[in-house]
């Protein structure tokens, strides 16, 4: 199966910490805060699951949260978090699976979210996927919803080089063990301006590496 990580599950969050030390948490955490309450929430490639136990620092109530993550090891990581009394539907699929036919018990998905959350979602997919799963992300959002976005972010006109080494290790790495269906980064900012989304909050981390941007359907 295509962009599982079900062979590192257990060591992911360590092996992330390793290389971009706590980058990659800064640029989820720090979009929290604007989370509404009693939003309905959608999280796709959750990972492990600790944003949840983030979030519901934040929140602990009130929440209804879809948390969708195509790993079976990863998805039962993360359903022995903390989410205090929030309320969570874990959904075992791939993002770009998403959708009432297949998951007849969670009705919610038929309903507009006011938040989506994607991490380093997007940089598994090709092309085409990216613009098959936005659509499907932005089809989903509710008008003036918020979408956390945060990935990696690497162009050849203002990147640097050691920038370009380190995406070509990361894919090679991640094709061994994960299969992802990709090879190289493919950045997405002109999706959500073809979409007219507002972006409310932008911050780099990792010398300009990870981008993190909170936007707002408008």
């Amino acid at each position: 199966m295509q962009n599982n990580y079900d062979p590192i599950a257990r060591y992911y969050d360590v092996l992330s910490r390793l290389v971009y030390f706590r980058a990659q948490l800064k640029a989820q955490t720090s979009q929290l805060p604007l989370i509404p309450a009693n939003s309905k929430i959608l999280i796709a490639g959750g990972g492990t699951g600790w944003i949840l136990e983030e979030i519901s620092k934040l929140q602990p109530s009130g929440l209804d949260i879809t948390y969708v993550e195509i790993s079976a090891k990863m998805l039962e990581l993360s359903k022995k978090r903390n989410v205090r009394d929030n309320t969570i539907t874990y959904v075992h699929a791939a993002a770009e699976d998403l959708n009432p036919a297949i998951l007849p018990k969670t009705p919610n998905l038929n309903a507009p979210y006011d938040v989506i959350i994607t991490a380093f979602l997007f940089d598994n997919f090709s092309k085409d996927k990216i613009s098959f799963v936005f659509n499907k992300f932005h089809n989903a959002l509710r008008s003036d919803g918020l979408w956390l976005f945060s990935d990696f972010y690497y162009t050849e006109a203002t990147g640097k080089r050691w920038q370009k080494y380190l995406l070509k290790a990361m894919y090679f790495f991640f094709r061994q063990i994960s299969n992802i269906e990709t090879s190289m980064l493919i950045n997405t900012e002109h999706h959500f301006e073809e979409r007219f989304y507002c972006p409310l909050q932008v911050k780099k981390y990792y010398g300009g590496f990870i981008k993190s941007i909170v936007y707002q359907k408008s």
